[in-house]
C-alpha cells in the first residue's frame, strides 16, 4: 500500500471537495480518501496492485482541477 498526497492549486469551493473525494474514492485499490479544503490536498491509500498511486493525479486533473505535486510513500503497517 501507498500513501498518496495530492496538492491542488485550485480547489475554490467546498462543492468541489466532495466532488473530487466522490472520484478518487471510487477509483479501484482507493481507500481513506480525504479532501483537505483548507489546505488544498487530497490524501488516500492505494494499493498499487490494482491503481498506480500517480493515477489519482489524473483522475484529479480529468474533474478540472490542477494538481501541483503528488507525493507517494509506502505505508508502514505497525
Amino acid at each position: 500500500m501507498k500513501k498518496v498526497t495530492l496538492k491542488l492549486n485550485d480547489l475554490s469551493c467546498p462543492s468541489c471537495m466532495s466532488k473530487i473525494q466522490k472520484a478518487v474514492s471510487q477509483q479501484p485499490g482507493v481507500s481513506n480518501a480525504v479532501v483537505m479544503f483548507n489546505a488544498g490536498k487530497v490524501k488516500a491509500e492505494v494499493d498499487e496492485s490494482q491503481l498506480a498511486p500517480e493515477a489519482l493525479g489524473d483522475v484529479v486533473s480529468q474533474l478540472g482541477y490542477q494538481v501541483e505535486k503528488i507525493i507517494v510513500k509506502e505505508l508502514i503497517n505497525c
